[in-house]
């Protein structure tokens, strides 16, 4: 009995290190869910798969015929760990962020899940970190093009014609998708929504630029919508 105790109070111990590992990452880079999230995660996927393994000991002694399914259990907390990925995602216009901190939230249940079964994986645990950091440094240095919301605002008296923005816009390197209009006559604007497109993110700062030496506009935003 001493040593199976052991052996459960050393999987949980290896669940605690891997989510606090996981965790120290996400708090580092400043995400929603960090070092006592992962770790909690982990923890308590550990936890639970104890439980399921050692089902015989909820049932009294007199029971002859007991099947056990931890499989079950597993898929239970994968499905449960969802409700709190989904928490940390934010929309916010067209933008979504907190999707790789959901996913790191799911792989760190799904590490606890292996740890409370009895799989030591470090490997495992540094492939998960090496995801979030060195594939953080890849990923800023390969090639991809660069998208934006763009609103733009000018006096409904004097505003830009449609065309001559569009040259504009395109002129700094961007392509446009999904031009749209808003008129505010009581406030006397006029507004252009529109989707932006570029090869290089330094054409939203070339944009900006020219933009803030234009009196005519009032007011605009250029804001990036990765995720």
């Amino acid at each position: 009995m001493y040593a199976e105790h052991l052996e459960m109070v050393t999987r949980l111990l290896m669940a605690l290190a891997a989510g606090g590992l996981i965790g120290f990452e996400r708090s580092f880079h400043g995400r929603p869910a960090g070092f006592r999230t992962h770790t909690l995660v982990c923890l308590a996927s550990a936890l639970l798969m104890l439980v399921a393994l050692h089902q015989g000991e909820w049932f009294p002694r007199s029971v002859e015929t007991l099947r056990v399914d931890p499989t079950r259990m597993a898929q239970g907390i994968m499905t449960g760990i969802g409700f709190l990925g989904a928490g940390v995602i934010i929309k916010d216009g067209l933008s979504v962020r907190g999707l790789t901190t959901a996913a790191s939230i799911w792989i760190t249940a799904a590490l606890g899940i292996v740890a409370g079964v009895g799989f030591y994986f470090p490997l495992a645990v540094g492939l998960v970190l090496g995801t979030l950091s060195v594939f953080r440094w890849v990923e800023a240095r390969m090639p991809a093009q660069y998208y934006a919301h763009h609103q733009i605002r000018f006096s409904s008296a004097a505003p830009m014609p449609e065309l001559a923005l569009r040259e504009m816009i395109r002129e700094h390197g961007f392509s446009i998708a999904n031009l749209s209009y808003t008129m505010n006559r009581q406030g006397g604007l006029l507004e252009y929504q529109m989707n932006l497109r570029a090869r290089d993110a330094s054409a939203a700062r070339r944009l900006a630029e020219t933009l803030l030496a234009m009196e005519s506009v009032l007011a605009f935003e250029v804001r990036p919508s990765g995720d």
